[in-house]
């Protein structure tokens, strides 16, 4: 059907209005899939859309959309994501026919030892101490990222593609309920603790600025003009590179990052990690993050099973938890950056995972899984890290009216990072995604810091294919739950044939090796019974994700937002 972009965002932005959603929990919209002819943005924020669908229509690429995207996430949804932070992102160009990866991940200052998170006493420090201040914060990538894929593909000036949020910077947005109630929660978690922060998000008693209240941003209004002006260079060699190296060094646990750092980041183009699963091809990205390969082995390991027979049923997640267990048993053990670590190359032999495969018992769930001895492996080279990386994080979905796809996830680590901030926007703790411990039992964790090394994410930006041409962009924010919630939305598309919009909203089954956890308020709670009876430890609780996806079908684009959280699909 032909819709205009200004019947869908009226529309869109309507929705999103009733949403009342916070960092846990939140109360879902009933919504439907959409659907458009030429082009479609799926994000977080309806004005991250907006701004995304205005430069698509005006002839740009998705790789100039997914500037003005980003840019404006990092205005109105700043706990999730922005340019103190890090991004992966997956680009189909549609002339070329190839697919292509950019890791924009945040790096280890060069000093950093593997110590780097250890107290006063000899000892790793708890997770929180290492969070809040200038020591968590990784050198960012997203800035550098988005501008090296806009020179690659993009069609439309670099400073036309900043303009929308320059403006409402310093114009002011309206606060929407999740960022209240994230601010809220926050609050608990010393976001008041420094004083740029607590000017910008509390009122002068102290209290979280105001639901529906509108929020001016001029300092980062000001950073975009000079970035629209000179490109990256004044954030990673210029005044903002300098505020940067300053906050990160006088505030609270002060880091070591240096303008030698922020000089020389740069963007890395990797190969994807690609496996069969049925009649399809499914695509993600390769290390530093572990949810392409993580994903891989899951859906590898079920492609055995006939799920499409079985539908989301008991018998089904059972399948789905014990494979979730061996493949997160192997990204425990084995990955982490694969610049620094020499990561096993068999983690996705066939033969190996058929083996892996032939752990799961019908009938009984194992307690924990050990990580598998991958062909060529040596199986006492490593210690496993079984930190997880906190909920956090956006994604976005675009595809463009010439077939030009991105899938990327971004982030800044946990709900507002680091809690520092400068020139208007958050600093990552991405730091924090890697191990405290550096060696348990007198063998080394591959996940360990390092200089220059990228932590290991969960991040899984995803694109599915079919006889060589895309048909699914999908993505999900989420800490180390990303990957299972991405994998099953894949499941529920591919196996049980679901609407786009039903299959977002699909009940979680999460696990992560240990406890399944089930959303709780949910269907999956009525999965509890039978899967106990099979031997799983169970719990309910709240699993915020916040997929984004987009499906292409007889030519025709159809795009879907969680409906846990207040983003919007639209087009034209």
């Amino acid at each position: 059907m032909n819709v205009s972009i200004k019947t869908l965002m009226f529309a869109s932005l309507t929705a999103a209005s009733a949403v009342h959603a916070d960092t846990t929990q939140t109360q879902p919209l009933v919504r439907a899939t959409v659907s458009t002819d030429s082009a479609m943005v799926a994000a977080a924020n309806p004005l991250a859309v907006k701004a995304g669908v205005d430069v698509l229509a005006k002839g740009g690429t998705a790789a100039d959309a997914a500037v003005a995207v980003q840019m404006m996430l990092n205005l109105v949804e700043p706990q999730s994501s922005g340019i103190g932070g890090g991004a992966f992102m997956l680009y189909w160009d549609a002339q070329a026919k190839k697919l292509l990866t950019f890791d924009g991940r945040e790096k280890a200052p060069a000093s950093a030892t593997p110590e780097y998170f250890y107290g006063d006493d000899g000892k790793p420090m708890k997770w929180w101490d290492g969070v809040v201040g200038g020591r968590s914060v990784g050198v960012p990538g997203t800035l550098k990222l988005v501008e090296h894929v806009h020179a690659k593909y993009g069609n439309q000036k670099w400073m036309s593609l900043l303009i929308p949020a320059i403006v409402k910077a310093q114009i002011g947005f309206e606060v929407s309920p999740r960022l209240h109630k994230s601010i809220a929660a926050a609050q608990e978690r010393k976001l008041d603790l420094f004083e740029s922060t607590r000017n910008y998000f509390f009122n002068e008693d102290g209290s979280p600025v105001a639901q529906g209240s509108y929020l001016k941003n001029p300092e980062f209004a000001q950073a975009l003009r000079e970035i629209g002006i000179n490109g990256s260079a004044p954030f990673y060699t210029g005044r903002i590179a300098e505020d940067i190296v300053a906050a990160v060094a006088t505030e609270t646990n002060p880091g070591e990052m240096t303008l030698e750092d922020l000089a020389n980041y740069s963007v890395i183009e990797r190969a994807p990690v690609c496996v069969p699963y049925r009649a399809h091809e499914v695509c993600g990205m390769g290390p530093p993050t572990s949810g392409g390969l993580t994903m891989a082995q899951i859906l590898t390991m079920l492609n055995n099973h006939d799920l499409p027979s079985m539908g989301p049923t008991a018998e089904a997640w059972h399948l789905y938890i014990e494979a979730a267990k061996l493949a997160y048993a192997d990204r425990g053990l084995y990955m982490a950056d694969a610049d620094f670590v020499d990561m096993p190359e068999g983690l996705l032999d066939k033969t190996y995972l058929a083996q892996r495969a032939a752990l799961i018992d019908l009938e009984q769930a194992m307690e924990k899984a050990e990580a598998g001895v991958p062909p060529k492996e040596d199986a006492d080279r490593f210690s496993p890290d079984t930190q997880p990386e906190r909920a956090g994080t956006s994604h976005f979905s675009i595809v463009d009216q010439f077939g030009n796809i991105v899938s990327m996830t971004t982030t800044i680590e946990t709900g507002f990072g680091s809690r520092v901030m400068t020139n208007g926007f958050l600093l990552n703790n991405e730091l924090t995604d890697f191990s405290f411990a550096a060696e348990r039992e007198g063998l080394p964790v591959a996940n360990r810091v390092e200089g220059g090394k990228r932590p290991r994410s969960s991040m899984s930006p995803t694109m599915v294919f079919k006889d060589g041409a895309p048909v699914l962009a999908i993505g999900s924010p989420g800490g180390s739950r990303i990957i299972n919630y991405v994998t099953q939305k894949v499941i529920a598309i591919l196996d049980w044939e679901m609407d786009l919009q039903a299959a977002l909203d699909l009940p979680h089954v999460v696990n992560r090796n240990g406890a399944t956890d089930l959303e709780e308020n949910t269907a999956a709670t009525d999965y509890q019974g039978a899967l106990e009876a099979l031997g799983h430890k169970v719990k309910t609780r709240g699993l915020n994700s916040g997929l984004h996806a987009i499906a292409i079908e007889d030519g025709k684009l159809f795009g879907a937002a969680d409906s846990r959280r207040e983003g919007i699909a639209a087009g034209f």
